[in-house]
């Protein structure tokens, strides 16, 4: 080997990428005045591309491998001019690494609520959060669009405009879609997957791929959601008169057991409460229309209204009138009608109720009767007799509108007329 053979194979350069680092897209390797010698060793690496520029131009593109750099191997770069000791003449050419691994575990969110118009709800306002996960795609596009000649290109730069993107995309398909608010939870998955969808056209303008985004949560105001718990619990009370009624007489009750601390004044307040509530209720039992509203709520095109517990609910699908709580005496309305009715009056909502088959004739009628402030029953006629049947004592049976005075059922007269009147005063 001679003497310029020697010195020549002082320029054979190994152009290669190591990153330590867990958020570095791209990175550029540094040359003194960008210098790469002819014959130079490039090393691309899995999970890695390489680009070359040349005068601003990008060159080539590497997928991962091992390459001696030549006139051949780059026959863009042509033009290369002699240098003065003769030997093959170096070429200036920046590379740029890029890493085409997934980058994980990127937060979104929304900055401020997004009002849209929920079916059931009416107009909402909710914040949405999850996660998201990308790579690289594109090195060229986006070395063009995004990285430009910064030497050290990283995640940081980058998160908050895919992070803005992803908002603006989502914001636009929720207004659009039309799954009810309270069905969202059980389609995170798939709605986080036609998001993804619906946004990878605006990552690829910028050469990236958006791999997988994630919905954790989609919430509503807090006065929402306490309303909306509130509304739960009623659904689980019950009868809210019925329960309004019974936590009054424990309360009666707790204060007699302190005579200390008795208030007359304050018992008969609470007693007169609960007569209003006791009248209240029968009156509403006996005529519901008085309880309803006045004016019918504003048409919905096939959906139901109803009236529970002294409130007014909907607009419903028929299909989701059972999972209100709907009975034959349930007061509905909907667009069309000219008042509100019972929902057994309603030829179209008679399939929402099973039709009970009647009893078998040999069935022994079974009644009920209230004694000493308590119900009792089922009974059969014998029984009656047995638990101390009197004429004011109050019964009632299948096919019975109310309680009644026994004295005041015909099919009982054979009982009240078996037992002795009571003895005469004596004087």
């Amino acid at each position: 080997m001679g003497f310029f053979d020697k010195f020549s194979s002082q320029f054979i350069d190994i152009i290669e990428w190591l990153d330590s680092s867990d958020n570095t897209i791209s990175y550029r390797f540094e040359r003194h005045k960008n210098e790469i010698k002819m014959g130079a060793k490039l090393t691309v690496r899995p999970g890695q591309v390489a680009v070359f520029v040349n005068e601003g131009k990008i060159a080539d593109v590497f997928s991962p491998g091992m390459y001696e750099l030549s006139t051949q191997n780059l026959p863009i770069i042509s033009t290369l001019k002699g240098w003065k000791y003769g030997f093959n003449s170096p070429f200036k050419a920046e590379v740029y690494f890029f890493n085409t691994k997934v980058f994980t575990n990127f937060k979104w969110g929304t900055a401020n609520p997004i009002t849209i118009r929920d079916s059931e709800l009416g107009p909402v306002r909710l914040r949405a959060f999850g996660n998201y996960s990308f790579r690289v795609n594109n090195p060229s596009k986006l070395l063009q669009e995004l990285v430009s000649t910064d030497g050290l290109f990283q995640t940081d730069e980058i998160s908050d405009h895919l992070r803005n993107m992803i908002m603006t995309s989502f914001a636009s398909w929720v207004g659009e879609d039309q799954t009810p608010l309270f069905d969202l939870a059980s389609h995170y998955r798939s709605l986080g997957e036609q998001v993804r969808q619906a946004i990878q056209r605006d990552f690829a303008q910028v050469g990236i791929e958006l791999t997988q985004l994630l919905i954790e949560n989609i919430s509503l105001p807090p006065e929402v959601e306490k309303a909306l718990d509130k509304r739960t619990s009623i659904g689980l009370l019950g009868n809210m008169q019925e329960y309004t009624q019974y936590q009054t007489a424990q309360a009666i009750e707790k204060s007699a057991q302190k005579p200390g601390t008795s208030n007359a004044g304050m018992e008969l307040g609470m007693g007169m409460a609960i007569a209003n509530q006791m009248m209240n209720g029968m009156q509403y039992q006996s005529s519901p229309q008085q309880q309803l509203p006045v004016t019918p709520p504003p048409p919905s095109q096939g959906k139901w209204y109803i009236y529970q517990n002294n409130q007014q609910l909907g607009p419903f699908s028929i299909n989701q009138l059972s999972q209100q709580g709907l009975t034959p005496q349930t007061q509905v309305w909907k667009a069309g009608m000219n008042t509100w009715k019972a929902a057994s009056e309603i030829p179209e909502l008679t399939f929402l109720f099973p039709v009970a088959p009647p009893p078998p004739p040999s069935m022994e009628k079974q009644w009920y009767m209230y004694l000493n402030g308590e119900r009792i029953g089922p009974l059969n006629q014998e029984q009656l007799s047995q638990q101390g049947l009197t004429r004011d004592t109050h019964v009632w049976t299948n096919g019975m509108e109310g309680w009644k005075k026994a004295s005041e059922v015909t099919e009982l007269a054979s009982l009240l007329n078996s037992t002795p009147p009571p003895p005469p005063q004596l004087v």
